[in-house]
C-alpha cells in the first residue's frame, strides 16, 4: 500500500522555531492548490499503480484551506488512484483555524483523522513559540473536533521547551490524558541555524535547554503514557491500540509515497526525490508542466542505513535477518563490538533476530542509529 503526502506551504504567522518550508503571504493561494492539482496528475504513474491507503494534508497548516480547495485536490487524487477500503485521510490542523462548521466540512469530505498543532496548554509557552492560539483554544478546538464525530484525533505536543520545569510539563501530559486523544506526538524542541529561535540561540537571547533536561523530560512522558494505555510505537508517537498513524508507518516501513507541492519528498524503493521549496518557482514550473524537483538514486549504503534510522526508532525493531537477506548485510558481524556494549548497557536488546531498543536506549535512539550506520 502506497501513500500521498500534500504539502500546503501557508501560515498565519511564523512559529519561531519551525524550519519547514512556508509563507504566511498567501496571495498565490489558489494559484498553488491548482498547481498541486497539476502535480498530481502528472505524477500519477510514480506508484506504480499501488492502491493508495493513506493521504496526508501537512504543512504549512492545511487548515487554512476552504472545502472547495479541498476538494479540488482530493478530486484529482481519486480521478488517478485507486483508494484501499481502509483508507485513512489526515489533516494538521491548527487550534485556532477550527471552527465547528469547518470540521463539518472536513468531515463531509472524508477525512478521518485530524492532527492538532496544541504543542503546549501553558500560556507562556504558546507565546514564547508564536503560537496564534491560546490556552484555552487548544482545549477547545479538541472538544470541538469530538463534537464534529472525529473518533481519531492526535495532537502534538512540545517539551524541552526553555524555561519549562519538569512540572509544568508534567501537568501538559496529563491535560493531554485527560482529553483522551487516540494518538498522542512528542517532540523535544530543537534550536534550528534558519529560525528566530536560532537567531535569538546565536545571539544569546536564548538558551536551549540542556540534553539532560530533555531525556528526563521524555522518560517522564514515556512512563506516563503507557501507564494509561498508550502504546509507544516510535520514538515520538503513541496510540492507543488500533490508532497508530498508518502514513507515518509507512515512511518507517519503507512503503512508498508520493510527495506533492513545495518542498515535498517522494520515495519509490530506489530513489528519492525533493520538490523545490521555493512557491513561485513551482508555480512557474507547473504552469510549464514541470515539476521542479531533485532526485536522489539511494545507494546500497544509502538505503541499509535508512532501514536502520527508520526501523530501530520502532516498537517492531530492526529485523537483522531481512537486513541481511534484502540487502547482503550483516549487523551482527559488522558491529559485534558495539552491540556487545550496548546490550551490556542495557540499551537494546535482541531477541529471534530483532534488534530493538529499551526505554533507556530510545533516550539515544539517534546516536546508536548513527554508530550503526555504514560510513563510506
Amino acid at each position: 500500500m502506497a501513500g500521498i503526502y500534500i504539502h500546503i506551504p501557508f501560515c498565519k504567522q511564523a512559529c519561531y522555531y519551525c524550519d519547514f518550508h512556508f509563507s504566511t503571504n498567501q496571495q498565490v493561494r489558489t494559484d498553488l492548490v491548482k498547481a498541486i492539482v497539476k502535480e498530481i496528475v502528472l505524477q500519477k504513474n510514480y506508484l506504480e499503480g499501488e492502491p493508495l491507503q493513506t493521504i496526508y494534508f501537512g504543512g504549512g497548516t492545511p487548515s487554512l484551506l476552504n472545502q472547495s480547495e479541498l476538494i479540488l485536490i482530493l478530486d484529482a487524487i481519486r480521478s488517478v488512484h485507486h483508494m484501499d477500503e481502509q483508507f485513512e485521510i489526515t489533516l494538521e490542523a491548527n487550534p485556532d483555524d477550527l471552527t465547528k462548521s469547518k470540521l463539518v466540512e472536513f468531515r463531509e469530505l472524508g477525512i478521518n483523522r485530524l492532527s492538532i498543532g496544541i504543542q503546549s496548554f501553558h500560556q507562556e509557552f504558546l507565546r514564547l513559540l508564536n503560537r496564534a492560539h491560546d490556552a484555552s483554544t487548544a482545549q477547545a478546538s479538541f472538544l470541538l473536533a469530538r463534537e464534529a464525530g472525529f473518533n481519531n484525533v492526535s495532537i502534538d505536543l512540545i517539551y524541552a521547551i526553555p524555561g519549562e520545569t519538569d512540572l509544568q510539563w508534567k501537568a501538559d501530559i496529563q491535560q493531554a490524558i485527560d482529553l483522551n486523544p487516540e494518538h498522542i506526538s512528542c517532540y523535544s524542541l530543537t534550536i534550528e541555524e534558519k529560525t528566530v529561535f536560532g537567531r535569538w540561540s546565536a545571539s544569546g537571547k536564548l538558551k536551549a535547554s540542556d540534553d539532560e533536561i530533555a531525556a528526563a523530560q521524555l522518560e517522564m512522558l514515556m512512563n506516563t503514557l503507557e501507564q494509561n494505555g498508550y502504546e509507544h510505537y516510535e520514538i515520538s508517537n503513541f496510540a492507543k491500540p488500533g490508532f497508530q498513524s498508518k502514513h507515518n508507518s509507512n515512511y518507517w516501513r519503507q512503503k512508498k509515497y508520493l510527495g506533492v507541492g513545495p518542498s515535498a519528498h517522494s520515495y519509490n524503493g530506489t530513489s528519492r526525490q525533493y520538490n523545490i521549496s521555493n512557491n513561485h518557482v513551482y508555480l512557474r514550473s507547473l504552469e510549464k508542466e514541470t515539476i521542479p524537483f531533485e532526485k536522489e538514486d539511494l545507494s546500497l549504503e544509502n538505503t541499509i542505513n535508512e532501514y536502520i534510522l527508520t526501523t530501530l526508532r520502532t516498537q517492531q525493531g530492526t529485523d537483522l535477518k531481512k537486513l541481511n537477506q534484502d540487502y547482503g548485510y550483516n549487523l551482527l558481524q559488522k558491529n559485534t563490538a558495539y552491540l556487545s556494549t550496548i546490550f551490556e548497557n542495557e540499551l537494546a536488546t535482541l531477541n529471534d533476530g530483532i534488534l530493538q531498543l529499551t526505554k533507556k536506549g530510545k533516550l539515544l535512539a539517534d546516536k546508536i542509529s548513527s554508530d550503526l550506520f555504514i560510513t563510506p
